[in-house]
């Protein structure tokens, strides 16, 4: 039976007889289906993980997308029915004397923890006083002699 080869780059099975077999200078031996496939490693250089047309990039893909998570669907809130509709029309009175409970704890909460100190520094003094600073003069560096060359000793 006749062996089947694969493609380097694109990874189509390559039907026996057709395709191009490509040897580097190193040994490496590279099977191509097409021209196409060629051109795109040989010459173009390209990888075949970055081209969209390839099995490799589909692979690659995939890797990727397994590793980020997944949106989770929130459940859709169910239709109420009419019977339903007028048990929750019926007791309005019991929603209500829960939502004065949570009130009160709220405030009875909020009565215990120190309110936060709202002093604010006034921004138009900093504006209004310039920022002084003193230049002091600088201190003169005494400047290093250079020793005479002696074509300059020569003419003096």
């Amino acid at each position: 039976m006749v062996e089947r080869r694969v493609c380097t780059f694109c990874g189509d099975e390559i039907e026996p007889g057709t395709g191009r077999m490509y040897i580097k200078k190193d040994g490496v031996v590279y099977n191509f289906c097409s021209s196409k496939c060629f051109k795109n490693l040989v010459i173009l250089k390209r990888v075949p993980r970055r081209t969209t047309w390839t099995r490799y990039y589909e692979r690659e893909k995939q890797t990727r997308m397994k590793g980020a998570p997944e949106p989770e669907e929130k459940p859709k809130p169910r239709k109420l029915k009419k019977l339903e509709k007028k048990e929750a029309e019926a007791k309005p009175e019991e929603k209500a004397e829960g939502k004065v409970v949570a009130k009160e704890e709220t405030s009875k909460a909020s009565e215990t923890k120190p309110a936060p100190k709202a002093e604010k520094k006034p921004t138009a003094a900093k504006k209004a006083e310039p920022a002084k600073k003193t230049q002091e003069p600088k201190a003169e560096k005494p400047k290093k002699e250079t020793k005479a060359t002696p074509s300059e000793e020569a003419k003096e």
